[in-house]
């Protein structure tokens, strides 16, 4: 491939690892790391091998960019809060992913991505981890025939923000959280005040405080399994790792009750762990997104709107998590049972 991905926020911490992943399974994809500062974007860009640096303004109309072309994709590893990367890769008819909006501030880029709908294939990952919670939920899923209730809850450790960028996401996110989406009985429904608040229990045993929050994995996972019931919730506090001595962890539950392949009613719960917090599991979500819109694994991606679970096999995903040393582990201290499914002939490996 001769165009280069062009990765807006590349210096941060998620756009570097997520750079870092895709260097890793596709040593030859050229990448092209923009950030405002050119100095720090040279230096991660070094350290790749193989990458150019360039200065981006998201404020900007054609983001500043005085190179306009030759560009394969555009990764929003920030919030693209004036739509210019987005329309970018709308003008050039490139494929995009944006991961930094939450169900309530998704309206304006729904808007812009239906009204130019076949200008580009475009990928809404603003997910929990873009997508990794979800596409993990959905591999514990295939132990079910059918899937009545979701309760995914977790820990965002106070000292992991994965940078300036991310801290702002999250306030963001939690300033536009007066009231949050459910689905119950089969409906979709918003809750506000004290129904929103519930308790999260971490690994260790340990219950925060916390609450329902506005999220595009709660439509998703509803529409993707046909579940009655869903709800996603988090609490801000110390995770599990650093509580005993270790640095901030990320750690997701997710519990799921229905009905199994032979008829009878099953329970499961594992939690979706890893000792290095967000951003190896964020990279994650991008990358497999990235490598999805260019084509590199699977059919080619048509211009449209797109989520994660969409476009990911749930198998696949859940093997490269156990590739960047993710866990899933039972939530009842049993054996543990990561899901490893083989991936969809549909999104089989290209060579």
């Amino acid at each position: 491939m001769e165009h280069s991905v062009l990765i807006l926020g590349g210096s941060g911490e998620v756009g570097a690892e997520t750079a870092a992943l895709l260097r890793r399974w596709h040593p030859e994809l050229p990448l092209t790391i923009a950030a405002r500062d050119l100095g720090r974007a040279r230096r991660v860009a070094d350290e790749l091998g193989g990458a150019t640096a360039v200065t981006i303004d998201v404020r900007r109309d054609g983001l500043g960019l005085q190179r306009t072309d030759g560009y394969s994709a555009v990764v929003a590893a920030l919030w693209d809060s004036h739509l210019n990367g987005l329309r970018y890769a709308q003008d050039h008819g490139l494929p995009y992913i944006s991961i930094s909006n939450g169900l309530i501030d998704i309206g304006p880029e729904v808007a812009a991505a239906g009204l130019r709908a076949g200008a580009a294939p475009i990928l809404l990952a603003s997910h929990w981890y873009a997508g990794t919670v979800a596409l993990a939920t959905l591999a514990l899923a295939r132990q079910f025939d059918r899937l009545d209730t979701i309760e995914v809850t977790g820990v965002l450790d106070e000292q992991d923000g994965g940078g300036p960028a991310a801290v702002a996401d999250v306030a963001r996110l939690l300033a536009a959280a007066s009231a949050a989406p459910v689905r119950r009985d089969g409906v979709f429904d918003w809750l506000s005040g004290p129904d929103t608040q519930v308790e999260v229990t971490s690994i260790d045993g340990t219950v925060l405080p916390g609450q329902l929050v506005p999220i595009l994995d709660v439509p998703s996972l509803a529409v993707a399994t046909g579940a009655a019931n869903v709800r996603v919730a988090f609490a801000i506090g110390e995770s599990a790792g650093r509580r005993h001595g270790g640095p901030a962890s990320a750690e997701v539950r997710i519990d799921l009750e229905g009905v199994d392949h032979a008829g009878a009613p099953l329970r499961t719960s594992h939690y979706l762990l890893h000792p290095e917090g967000q951003r190896p599991l964020t990279a994650l979500g991008v990358a497999l997104g990235v490598e999805r819109l260019l084509g590199l694994r699977g059919t080619p991606v048509q211009p449209g709107l797109h989520t994660p679970e969409a476009l990911i096999d749930p198998g696949y995903a859940a093997e490269r998590l156990a590739e960047i040393g993710a866990t899933f582990t039972d939530a009842h201290g049993g054996p543990a049972s990561p899901p490893r499914m083989q991936a969809s002939r549909e999104q089989g490996r290209k060579h």
